[in-house]
């Protein structure tokens, strides 16, 4: 059996009433924007703090982050479950050399992860290696504590009202026989339909891949169906942030977010009305004719939709006339004189910001 098809390790919770229990999900190792998040909402020990997954890679601290978790969870109040990304621990049990191949190719193609990081800090120069074998097994012996921790992490937390799984839940088979692969890789939960006689938060899908005209990174919380998705596209997406879902009573079902990111903020001076037509050009559906290019940006046509637009010209992936592109969007955002943004992108035209978690254009002046 597979290490995703295995029965998932699932971790029974208790909470006192009058803690509050704050969720983030898929960290994906940018440590200042955790750190960040949990200052935004004065995080403490009297809070239950839970990690819904994907806290490793694509970053550029996932070892330190690590370690700040393996710090944090030493009090008893922070529990960390076992994404898509988390799951390293396994690669140190014996296996066929294909694998050790594999990783040695994944290490050299990647700036950034968890074990390229852990042979940096062993002085190992993953360009320079030949064989992982080796390797592997100094890594094993040195991060003795690290690999204890991942390999003790659960696929899922159940209290008394809530499910906190990575990706998603099976609702036709009991949580307990729901497997890794469901827990950790089910992708566009949101979509499958199905609703829970209890609270189920996940993370792993980009809350933005769920709407088509608007950019929006707040959690999406469907009350009817008791599902929460709360993954702001931290790392992943250009205008991504941390979200921390803020369950004020571990009994009850009103909830509170908070998010960070690092984007300055700036004060708009200019009401703008906004709205209108728009659509949002994203990953899994990048395709666009390049119709024309004139400088800072380039009129586009989407080959899926036909829908034209014109795209900042470095978010082209390729010179070709059909090429795929960095997610976008024409959406106008409506905004008021006072209104505060965060500045994504400045360009000739204006600018591209975010208002209360949601991305779009501003064509006004910024104090």
């Amino acid at each position: 059996m597979g290490r995703t098809e295995r029965k998932a390790v699932i971790r029974k919770l208790e909470v006192d009433t009058g803690r509050r229990i704050l969720v983030v999900s898929d960290i994906h190792g940018n440590l200042p924007y955790l750190q960040g998040v949990l200052r935004k909402t004065d995080f403490s020990e009297k809070d239950v703090l839970i990690v819904d997954g994907d806290f490793l890679e694509r970053g550029q601290a996932s070892l330190d982050t690590l370690h700040f978790l393996m710090d944090l969870s030493e009090a008893g109040n922070v529990m960390v479950i076992c994404g898509n990304r988390d799951n390293w621990h396994g690669i140190f049990a014996l296996g066929p050399e294909e694998d050790d191949r594999l990783l040695k190719e994944y290490i050299q193609r990647r700036n950034n992860g968890l074990l390229r990081e852990m042979c940096l800090q062993s002085g190992i120069v993953p360009e320079e290696l030949e064989h992982f074998t080796q390797t592997k097994e100094l890594l094993r012996r040195r991060y003795t504590e690290e690999w204890r921790f991942l390999a003790g992490l659960p696929h899922a937390i159940e209290t008394e009202n809530f499910i906190f799984a990575h990706a998603g839940v099976n609702p036709n088979v009991p949580l307990e026989e729901n497997s890794v692969r469901e827990l950790t890789h089910t992708d566009a939960f949101l979509w499958k339909g199905w609703s829970f006689p209890k609270w189920v938060i996940v993370g792993h899908w980009p809350v933005m891949l769920y709407r088509e005209s608007i950019v929006s990174a707040r959690p999406v919380i469907e009350q009817r169906r008791k599902i929460a998705c709360i993954d702001g596209g931290c790392v992943l997406k250009d205008d991504g942030q941390l979200n921390c879902l803020i369950i004020p009573e571990p009994a009850g079902d009103d909830f509170e977010f908070a998010a960070y990111d690092s984007f300055p903020v700036r004060r708009v001076r200019d009401r703008q009305e906004g709205g209108g037509r728009s659509y949002y050009i994203r990953w899994g559906d990048s395709q666009v004719q390049v119709l024309e290019r004139y400088g800072e940006f380039s009129r586009c046509r989407h080959i899926r939709t036909g829908y034209e637009m014109d795209i900042l010209t470095k978010y082209l992936f390729s010179e070709e006339e059909v090429t795929g592109c960095n997610d976008c969007t024409d959406y106008i955002l409506p905004l008021e004189q006072g209104d505060e943004v965060s500045v994504v992108e400045t360009t000739g035209r204006g600018y591209f910001v975010k208002h209360n978690g949601v991305s779009g254009w501003y064509y006004g002046r910024l104090e």
